[in-house]
């Protein structure tokens, strides 16, 4: 079967999005490690009717008016906030995205996180490859109890949902902040709404499931941080200007939270010399909640199946703004 339509993929994406696309398509892939700047995008984009793009390609007014041909941009994340969907919307563009398929492995890693930080796994690590390891001592590297602590939860949604599911197994009290209250749920899994000056100050964990908006954006600040406890840990698993930067590094370094791990940060990546990177109060990990085997192949898959169905002219699985555009 001959190629039907061109298809940028602006990084290598696991096989298994890959496959689908070559029985249809002439696939221009960008196969480098970074991503393409702005100039090397449209150069990829040129004469493309549809294309998979990541969150680090910015896709707005300006670039769908010089690439007229583009029909579907399938963003391979959950998250589009590097999309302007509106513009899109305006241009008759279908965007898509990956939701669910990476909701376990995203809830999962912020457990990773969660413990990491409370139990000061990297500086115990470091310590051992150091040679510091010298015996066993009743005040050697003292975490923070996790069981039966209180885990406020920012967002409650599908990534939200399971990190309140597994809190469960550690007999947590369980505290959400979202304007969309879910009432049967949290009945079901005992969790307590609450406005979020109340659950950052009652919280031992802050863990963040928040997408980006002008709302969320730097939702967690000076002022927020200030009310957390001396002894809270606040994890990041969102998106990085969900968080000030410049507060949290100031409230890590004057001791007015106990520390911070952060799948995701403000800028990204951060540099190797940068404050939050060198603090033992903070773990930092490249972005990779969604990094397993299983999750990645599940996403290129939606990937391609949204790609293909809106070319195709069907609703794609996971479409942002089927409803405007379709």
């Amino acid at each position: 079967m001959g190629s039907i339509w061109t298809v940028a993929v602006t990084r290598k994406i696991p096989d298994a999005g890959l496959r689908p696309l070559q029985e249809t398509s002439e696939i221009k892939l960008w196969d480098q490690e970074l991503p393409p700047s702005p100039e090397e995008l449209d150069g990829l984009l040129d004469g493309c009717d549809g294309a998979i793009t990541l969150l680090t390609d910015r896709i707005d007014g300006p670039v769908l008016d010089r690439h007229p041909g583009l029909r579907v941009i399938s963003n391979f994340a959950v998250g589009y906030d590097n999309i302007d969907v509106p513009a899109a919307s305006e241009r008759g563009v279908l965007v898509c995205n990956t939701p669910e398929v990476l909701t376990s492995a995203t809830a999962d890693h912020t457990w990773a996180l969660l413990l990491a930080a409370a139990r000061r796994i990297p500086e115990s690590i470091a310590y051992v490859r150091d040679g510091k390891w010298k015996t066993w001592g009743p005040l050697l590297l003292l975490g923070r109890e996790v069981s039966g602590g209180t885990i406020g939860i920012v967002g409650l949604g599908r990534i939200g949902k399971e990190v309140a599911k597994r809190a469960r197994g550690f007999d947590m009290r369980v505290l959400a902040f979202d304007p969309f209250e879910d009432a049967a749920f949290a009945k079901e899994h005992g969790i307590t709404y609450v406005p979020l000056e109340q659950l950052v100050a009652e919280s031992d964990f802050v863990t963040l499931h928040v997408a980006l908006t002008d709302e969320t954006h730097h939702l967690i600040g000076a002022t927020e941080l200030s009310r957390m406890k001396p002894t809270a840990i606040l994890v990041n698993a969102s998106r990085g200007q969900v968080v000030d930067t410049a507060a949290l590094v100031d409230a890590l370094r004057s001791g007015s939270i106990l520390g911070a791990a952060l799948d995701v940060t403000d800028p990204e990546p951060l540099s190797a010399d940068h404050p939050l990177v060198n603090m033992t109060s903070c773990i930092v990990v490249p972005h990779t909640a969604s990094a397993t085997v299983q999750t990645r192949d599940r996403m290129a898959e939606l990937a391609a199946k949204n790609l293909l169905a809106g070319l195709s002219g069907e609703r794609p699985p996971a479409a942002v703004n089927a409803d405007e555009v379709m």
